[in-house]
């Protein structure tokens, strides 16, 4: 059996797909997106439009949504559906008149990083609340059981249920209180 308190501690976010969409329609906008690709080490789709934006949007999930300022502010109500349907990708509008590939890369890298930080540490209250709410009811359920086998009364075949339940409960309290790695 895992040991909770183990699978605990190994939690780690959940996999989000590592591909960004551009949603540009600048000259260039291919020779950008290998580059980011290159420094970022993962795909990147070009959606020369909003409506094309969307269109990808609902054919895949990406882990960054990157807007062209110029597409954003010419259709803000587009923009906001570019949004809406962009699921756990990261947002981005970017002024691509102001800012290189290259800083664009950077821009986009540490936009993830954070990402991925955030997600390790809801990880990790969700496990740890998760833990502290099973040692609670596990602590229930073994003094519970152990009251009832101490219950003069008690017939023989419910004794051997009842032992049984408190040295499983046992064992799921001591896995419980195992140190995290």
């Amino acid at each position: 059996m895992t040991q909770p308190a183990a699978a605990a501690s190994e939690v780690s976010p959940p996999e989000v797909p590592q591909i960004i969409l551009l949603v540009t329609a600048i000259q260039g906008a291919e020779t950008c997106a290998n580059g980011l690709a290159r420094q970022l080490g993962v795909p990147v789709e070009i959606a020369a439009s909003r409506r094309l934006g969307l269109a990808a949007l609902r054919r895949a999930e990406y882990s960054a949504v990157i807007v062209d300022e110029a597409i954003a502010e010419a259709d803000p109500a587009g923009a906001d559906l570019l949004w809406k349907h962009s699921g756990l990708a990261i947002p981005l509008q970017i002024n691509f008149a102001l800012l290189s590939c290259a800083r664009l890369g950077r821009e986009v890298q540490g936009a993830l990083n954070r990402r991925g930080h955030e997600q390790t540490l809801a990880m990790r209250a969700a496990s740890s609340s998760l833990e502290n709410a099973l040692k609670s009811t596990v602590t229930g359920l073994l003094l519970h059981s152990e009251l009832a086998l101490a219950e003069p009364s008690v017939p023989p075949q419910l004794a051997s249920k009842l032992q049984l339940m408190v040295e499983l409960a046992g064992t799921l309290r001591r896995q419980l209180e195992r140190p995290r790695l």
